[in-house]
């Protein structure tokens, strides 16, 4: 996994702008977080490459739990140890869970208004487009893979129609697919010459 620390990007200085870079992108993350996380990391801070960001997700794809809180965690134990890891945690999970206890609060009140099914059809639309948009922003740093472009969008096609066309489980799909995708490339990675 590429570090990001010492790679020339810019990093947080102390865990507390870890705290509030992370309330920030939790709570632009309706319907899920992936394109905001991706967006405030890479684009916005810098704190992470591109092709950083994709070696972070996919080890906090495969962990267990939240992808989201995964990488939060790994991104700031990175940087602050464990004061990073319960900072960017922290700051993930916080003003989210009094934001949800509020509204879950509303919605006990107003479920079986119109408005209120409009705004959550509505806003799932707006989720899947964003996550889409984020995959094809992520294809880009398949060009740098150990793998090859051709490889790796192969492996990216084979999860997508395990995932999409042939509804495999997730779990088969990271187990096998993910595994043998791993093992292949730390073999193309043992042959390639130090550089």
């Amino acid at each position: 996994m590429t570090s990001a620390i010492g790679a020339g990007v810019p990093a947080p200085g102390r865990p507390a702008d870890l705290f509030w870079a992370f309330s920030w992108l939790s709570l632009q993350g309706f319907g899920g977080v992936l394109a905001v996380v991706q967006r405030e990391l890479v684009e916005r801070r810098r704190w992470l490459t591109n092709a950083q960001f994709v070696e972070d997700w996919a080890v906090a794809q495969v962990l267990p739990g939240p992808n989201v809180c995964n990488l939060a965690l790994m991104f700031g134990d990175r940087h602050f140890g464990w004061r990073g890891a319960a900072a960017a945690l922290g700051g993930l999970l916080a003003f989210p869970l009094l934001l949800l206890l509020l509204l879950g609060t509303l919605y006990a009140q107003h479920a079986d208004h119109p408005a209120m099914a409009g705004a959550l059809r509505g806003m799932g639309a707006v989720a899947a487009g964003l996550i889409a948009g984020t995959g094809l922003k992520l294809l880009a740093g398949l060009r740098s893979h150990a793998l090859g472009l051709p490889l790796a969008a192969g492996a990216s096609a084979a999860a997508f129609a395990g995932a999409v066309v042939l509804r495999w489980p997730l779990a088969a799909i990271v187990l096998v697919l993910g595994g043998s995708t791993c093992l292949l490339t730390a073999m193309y990675l043992r042959r390639r010459p130090p550089p």
